[in-house]
C-alpha cells in the first residue's frame, strides 16, 4: 500500500503554450514525489493533443469539461493573464487547489477578485512566482537567514538582458504594460524576500525599443520598512556582450558583510571573519537546456513547493495573499513612473 506521504496528487494543467512546457516537464519529473499529471487542456486542439500524448494525460479543449470529468487534487493554470480570473473562478467553485501563473492578472482589481473568490469558497490558491525558487536565489536566502552577513541594509537586484524574448512571445510587442509586469514583478518579489516589506517605491521607465508599445526598461528604488534600501532593475533592451540571460544578478550588503551573485551562478560572500565563493547552480536536468535551465529549474522547484504545500495542507509561500504584496509594488512602480513621485504600495 502506498504510504500517506506519497499519496498521489492528481494534477490537471490548463494552457499548453510556450512556457507551460516547463510546467509539464516539471510535473512529470515530480512523479517520483507523488505528482500524477492526469489531464491537460488548451483551446488550441493541436497543443492540447500534443501535450496529452507526450505526457500521457487525458486532453481537453474546454477547461470546464476537464474539471467536471476528471477528479483533480491540484490545477495548474498556465494561460495568459487575461484568462486567469475566469479560470480560477472555475476551480475555486469546485474547491480545487489552484496554482496561477504570474502575472496574477492584468490589473490589481482582478488580482484581488481572484483572491476573494478563492477565499469565499475556502479554496487553496497560490501564484507560480518562480524567481524566488531558483536554486541560486534559494541559496542567497539561506545565507541571509543564517545571519552570516547580519541584517540586510542595502541591495541591488538586476535582470538586464538583450535576449530576444519577443521571438517566443510576440504578443509582448503590443502589451500595454511590459517590463515591470512581466519580469520586474520577479525582481520586486525578490526584494521583498531578501530585504522585507516595502514602505515606498520610486520608479522611472523607458521605451528603448521603438517596436514595443510599452516600457521595456524600469529602474526602481525601494525603501523597506526595516530601513533598508534596494535598487531593482529590469530591461529587455540591454546592449552588452556578457548577457547573463536568464539569470538574476544581485548585491546585498548587511551589517556584517555582503553577498554578490555573479554571472554563471557564482556567489561570493564577504564578512570580516569569513569569505568564500561557490557555484550555486546545479547540473542540467534531463529536459533542461542552456541558458533556459535557470528558469526551467526554478519552475520545477516552484511546482515541487506547490506539491508539498498541498499535500501538507499549508499555504504556499507564494499564496494569493502573499502575491498581492508583490503585485502592489508593481502598481506602485507604474504610478510612480506616471507621477514622478514616490508611492506607498497598497495595503
Amino acid at each position: 500500500m502506498t504510504s500517506n506521504a506519497l499519496k498521489p496528487i492528481r494534477v490537471g494543467l490548463i494552457g499548453c503554450g510556450f512556457y507551460a512546457q516547463n510546467h509539464l516537464n516539471s510535473w512529470r519529473e515530480l512523479s517520483a514525489q507523488g505528482a500524477e499529471l492526469v489531464a491537460v487542456c488548451d483551446r488550441d486542439e493541436a497543443k492540447a493533443r500534443a501535450a496529452g500524448e507526450k505526457f500521457g494525460a487525458q486532453w481537453f479543449t474546454d477547461p470546464k469539461k476537464m474539471l467536471d470529468t476528471v477528479s483533480l487534487d491540484l490545477v495548474d493554470i498556465t494561460t495568459r493573464m487575461d484568462t486567469h480570473r475566469e479560470l480560477a473562478a472555475l476551480t475555486a467553485e469546485r474547491k480545487i487547489p489552484t496554482v496561477v501563473q504570474k502575472p496574477f492578472a492584468p490589473v490589481w482589481e482582478e488580482c484581488v477578485a481572484i483572491v476573494e473568490k478563492a477565499k469565499s469558497h475556502g479554496a487553496w490558491l497560490a501564484v507560480h512566482e518562480n524567481f524566488r525558487f531558483a536554486s541560486a536565489m534559494l541559496r542567497v536566502k539561506q545565507v541571509i537567514e543564517s545571519g552570516t552577513i547580519g541584517e540586510p541594509t542595502w541591495g541591488r537586484i538586476t535582470f538586464r538582458t538583450g535576449y530576444d524574448v519577443y521571438k517566443g512571445q510576440p504578443y509582448f510587442y503590443d502589451e500595454e504594460r511590459l517590463a515591470i509586469l512581466d519580469v520586474g514583478i520577479h525582481v520586486l518579489d525578490l526584494a521583498r524576500v531578501f530585504l522585507g516589506e516595502v514602505e515606498r517605491v520610486s520608479c522611472e521607465t523607458q521605451r528603448r525599443n521603438p517596436k514595443v508599445r510599452a516600457e521595456d526598461t524600469a529602474t526602481m528604488m525601494l525603501r523597506h520598512t526595516s530601513g533598508a534600501v534596494s535598487l531593482v532593475e529590469c530591461t529587455y533592451a540591454a546592449k552588452r556582450t556578457d548577457d547573463a540571460f536568464p539569470e538574476t544578478l544581485l548585491e546585498i550588503e548587511g551589517t556584517d558583510g555582503s553577498i554578490i551573485m555573479k554571472k554563471g551562478e557564482l556567489m561570493a560572500v564577504r564578512t570580516q571573519g569569513l569569505s568564500f565563493e561557490e557555484h550555486v547552480g546545479t547540473p542540467l536536468l534531463a529536459w533542461t537546456t542552456r541558458p533556459w535551465h535557470v528558469s526551467q529549474e526554478a519552475a520545477r522547484n516552484t511546482c515541487r513547493h506547490m506539491l508539498e504545500s498541498v499535500r501538507a495542507g499549508r499555504p504556499a509561500d507564494t499564496s494569493g495573499e502573499d502575491n498581492l504584496k508583490t503585485y502592489a509594488l508593481v502598481e506602485a512602480a507604474y504610478e510612480s513612473a506616471a507621477t514622478h513621485k514616490s508611492v506607498r504600495p497598497r495595503a
